[in-house]
C-alpha cells in the first residue's frame, strides 16, 4: 500500500506500507517490479508513468461522478470530468462500485475498448455486541443520519418528521463538511420548534458510530447523490429499517428491502415513515434487511479484485 505521509494506516505486516517520499518523483525503485497499480479512487493523485514502467498495468476504481448530480457549476462539472477521463486513459481495467456508476461512466466518459467491471464495496462487519456507550445518548427514541453534513446529503428534509413525531429525536454523525449547511440545519430545527431533538454530533469514534447504529429506532438517508452508500449496508447489518431516496445508487444497494421517498414533500416523507414502520413490526423484514446486507462482503470484493488483476497479467 502507497500512502501519503502522516497518514500511514496501522494494519500489520508494517513492511508492506510504503509512504510517500520527496524523492519519489525521481526515483520509485519500488516499481521497478511492480505488475499491477490499483488507484483506488477517481480524484487520485498518483498514477505511475507508464512510460518509464511500460509493462505495469493500472487499475482504475471509480466510486462516482456526483459532481454531475450535485447542482454544480458546469465548468465545476468539467474540471473533474477531465480529471477522471485522464486517469482513465492512464488505465488498462477500470471498476466501477456500482452498476449506477457503471452507467455514469459509460454516458460521460470515453473508456474505448478498455474492461469495465463492477465490484460492490464490501462493508465491515458489525461486533456481535456493543455495550460501551457514547458520550452523547438521547433520551428518547432516536432517527439516524450518517454522513457529511454538507447539502448534498440532503439532512434538511427530514426535520418535519421531528414535528409529527413528538416522541422522536434526531442525531446525524458526520463531518461538518459545509458549515453553511450547518447554519441552514439549526435555523431550520429552530423554525420548526424541534431544535432541542435535533443532534449534529459530528464525527465519532468507530465504537460510538456501532452503538448509534444499534440502537437507532431506523437510518435515514435522503441523499441527493451517491455512488455506494455505506451506511445504508452498516445499519442494515444491525436489521434496522432503513429510509432512501430515489436517486443514483441508492436503490441498488437498499434493494426491496429498503423504504423510498419519492419525493421529500413533508407529507411523504411522514407517509413513507409510518408504512415502513408498521411493516417493519414483520419479523421477516429484519431478516430480509440483514440478508440483503450480506450481499456486500469485502473478502468477496477483494476475491473478484483479485481476478482482475490476473486478468492483466
Amino acid at each position: 500500500m502507497y500512502l501519503p505521509p502522516r497518514r500511514k494506516l496501522k494494519l500489520p505486516p508494517e513492511p508492506y506500507h510504503l509512504v510517500e517520499q520527496r524523492w519519489h518523483k525521481l526515483f520509485t525503485p519500488f516499481l521497478n517490479d511492480c505488475r499491477v497499480w490499483h488507484a483506488p479512487f477517481q480524484s487520485g493523485r498518483i498514477v505511475p508513468n507508464k512510460k518509464r514502467y511500460p509493462n505495469m498495468k493500472v487499475v482504475l476504481t471509480i466510486h462516482d461522478l456526483n459532481v454531475l448530480h450535485e447542482g454544480k457549476p458546469e465548468a465545476y462539472q468539467q474540471k473533474s470530468l477531465a480529471h477522471t477521463q485522464s486517469l482513465i486513459d492512464q488505465s488498462d481495467a477500470i471498476v466501477c462500485v456500482s452498476e449506477f456508476t457503471r452507467k455514469d461512466v459509460l454516458a460521460n466518459c470515453n473508456v474505448g475498448n478498455k474492461p469495465l467491471h463492477v465490484i460492490y464495496n464490501g462493508a465491515n462487519k458489525a461486533p456481535n455486541s456493543v455495550s460501551e456507550p457514547p458520550s452523547f445518548q438521547p433520551e428518547r427514541e432516536f432517527l439516524l443520519g450518517v454522513g457529511y453534513l454538507n447539502s448534498k446529503k440532503n439532512f434538511h428534509v427530514l426535520l418535519p418528521l421531528l414535528q409529527a413525531n413528538p416522541d422522536l429525536e434526531l442525531i446525524i454523525i458526520g463531518r461538518h463538511d459545509d458549515p453553511e449547511y450547518v447554519t441552514q440545519m439549526k435555523t431550520r430545527a429552530q423554525s420548526l420548534g424541534v431544535e432541542t431533538r435535533v443532534h449534529l454530533l459530528g464525527t465519532v469514534s468507530e465504537e460510538e458510530k456501532s452503538w448509534y447504529l444499534s440502537h437507532c429506532k431506523a437510518l435515514l438517508h435522503p441523499s441527493l447523490a451517491e455512488g455506494f452508500g455505506l451506511p445504508v449496508i452498516e445499519a442494515m447489518q444491525f436489521g434496522k429499517p432503513v429510509f432512501l431516496s430515489t436517486l443514483t445508487s441508492l436503490p441498488e444497494i437498499g434493494g426491496e428491502a429498503a423504504f423510498y421517498f419519492p419525493d421529500f414533500a413533508p407529507d411523504t416523507i411522514q407517509e413513507i415513515y409510518s408504512r415502513g414502520m408498521k411493516a417493519y413490526e414483520n419479523p421477516a423484514l429484519a431478516e430480509a434487511i440483514v440478508k440483503n446486507a450480506a450481499r456486500f462482503d469485502w473478502r468477496e470484493s477483494a476475491r473478484q479484485y483479485l481476478s482482475v488483476y490476473e486478468s492483466l497479467m
